[in-house]
């Protein structure tokens, strides 16, 4: 009798196991296969399908209509010039931007005991890949299970590169010409590279039923912006308009960190020209472009795996960058063209063709790709999933937006307006972002706008204390 209750017990336990295998088994099969697009240097205005008609951007345009839009994403910015390492090291910790310039330090001791995102995402059971674009202290083989042609922070750039075009006759630098190396370094353009690496993961993918996560990093639209030529020619240069919002020199540029000797800056002359200016944007546009038919190539991989119907695809940028815009070239600010970019969401039961106004971070990416994982959120993860926002269970991520650059500058967005401090400068900026899109009209000494100004002020000094900033504002005198 005892052994026949044994032999029974047992006999449970198999098939207890077995249970449990399969369920797991079924598990890993259902869940989605998450595909992450991140472009570098992007601004949120330089796709067609967004209003700038401009642009050629048809593989990006089909995700926004595919898909949900978020409007105003936004960066906190950086601490140091290379905005896109900040941004990079939130969106692989989770962790608000001073946050994550402690564990960037740990990392460079090599004692960051955390997981990071690819980790997290491999705990889920995600295979998970990685090529392109890293600039993160922690090598990318320790976060990412497949890993190929890690990239640096950006291309090699030439002194032909810089303080350019002197004139219209300045015609030594073209973006085609493969011996400035920079995108052609090895022969095939970096975006095509990505593209390559994609597309060859996607089909030896698609032999299995294994769920995948790919991280896929482009340094484009990042300078030196080099396309192939018939790129170059989708945009003659008389038919690219000036910024509204150009200037010959930005008043505050030295004050706020992002003056004449600053690399990012030193792209055009001084003082800005109409003409370089247009040229700096053509070429960004045309590796736009460029970009947007290798993200093509990606999507037609996904298609011919027969995984698109099981698949999320999330488009990105780590910041957004001026070309011109305010007298700057680089992303050394706290406008909108460089603090905020693109950001669409495409899958399974995701709506199309929405837009969603709500404020949100480009590094909240992170925290929905694992919700999408179906991934516990670890304690740690400050930033917040998208998800609740897609399904219409809240309005908003966050009561006002936060941004800062070393110890030069300091932004608060909230209410429909914007408060830039310049430290060094003791000046500070107001604009009326609804009114005032272009934040072109500084209404900071209107006293129609001082209890905006003193409110937003206090809310910048509450966000200082949530971000552990270590700047102390209120020893400084702004006017």
């Amino acid at each position: 009798m005892n052994r026949l209750f044994y032999f029974f017990g047992f006999l449970t336990l198999i098939l207890f196991n077995l249970s449990c295998r399969e369920k797991e088994k079924t598990k890993e099969q259902n869940q989605p296969n998450i595909v992450f697009i991140f472009a570098d240097d992007q601004s949120y205005n330089t796709i067609k399908a967004l209003g700038n008609a401009e642009v050629h951007t048809p593989s990006l345009d089909k995700l926004a209509n595919n898909g949900v839009t978020f409007t105003h994403t936004y960066n906190m910015g950086g601490w140091n010039g290379a905005i896109c390492v900040a941004s990079r090291a939130m969106l692989l910790t989770g962790q608000y931007i001073w946050n994550a310039h402690k564990a960037d330090s740990l990392m460079r001791a090599k004692n960051y005991q955390k997981p990071m995102w690819g980790n997290l995402m491999a705990e889920a059971g995600y295979e998970t890949y990685m090529t392109g674009k890293w600039h993160v202290t922690q090598p990318a083989e320790a976060v990412f299970k497949n890993v190929v042609h890690v990239r640096p922070g950006m291309p090699n750039q030439t002194e032909s590169g810089y303080n350019r075009p002197l004139s219209e006759t300045d015609t030594l630098w073209r973006p085609w010409d493969k011996s400035k190396k920079g995108f052609w370094k090895g022969g095939k353009h970096w975006s095509e590279v990505v593209a390559d690496d994609a597309s060859a993961f996607i089909n030896q993918a698609s032999q299995t039923d294994n769920p995948f996560f790919m991280y896929l990093a482009f340094n484009a639209p990042h300078d030196p912006r080099q396309s192939p030529e018939e790129f170059v020619q989708m945009f003659p240069l008389d038919s690219i308009e000036l910024p509204k919002t150009f200037l010959p020199e930005y008043p505050y540029n030295e004050e706020m960190g992002s003056g004449r000797k600053l690399r990012d800056e030193r792209l055009a002359p001084f003082p800005r020209t109409e003409h370089s200016v247009k040229v700096n944007r053509q070429e960004y546009y045309a590796i736009i472009a460029h970009m947007d038919a290798q993200i093509g190539k990606i999507m037609a991989a996904l298609e011919a795996s027969g995984k698109m119907d099981n698949t999320y695809i999330v488009f990105t940028a780590d910041h957004g960058l001026s070309v011109g815009q305010h007298g700057l070239l680089g992303k050394q600010n706290m406008y909108d063209h460089s603090v905020r970019t693109p950001l669409f969401v495409v899958g399974p039961n995701i709506p199309k063709n929405k837009k969603i106004d709500a404020d949100v971070y480009v590094q909240d990416v992170m925290p929905t790709i694992l919700e999408m994982a179906g991934a516990e959120k670890p304690d740690f993860v400050q930033f917040k999933s998208l998800i609740p926002l897609i399904k219409g269970e809240r309005s908003s991520n966050y009561e006002s937006i936060y941004g800062c650059y070393t110890n030069t500058q300091r932004m608060v967005r909230a209410n429909g307006f914007k408060l830039i401090a310049y430290p060094n400068a003791g000046k500070l900026r107001l604009f009326d972002l609804t009114n005032d899109p272009l934040e072109m009209n500084d209404l900071a000494d209107d006293a129609q706008y001082a209890a905006t100004k003193a409110d937003l002020w206090n809310e910048l000094l509450a966000l200082q204390q949530t971000m552990n900033d270590p700047l102390d504002l209120e020893q400084f005198n702004f006017n």
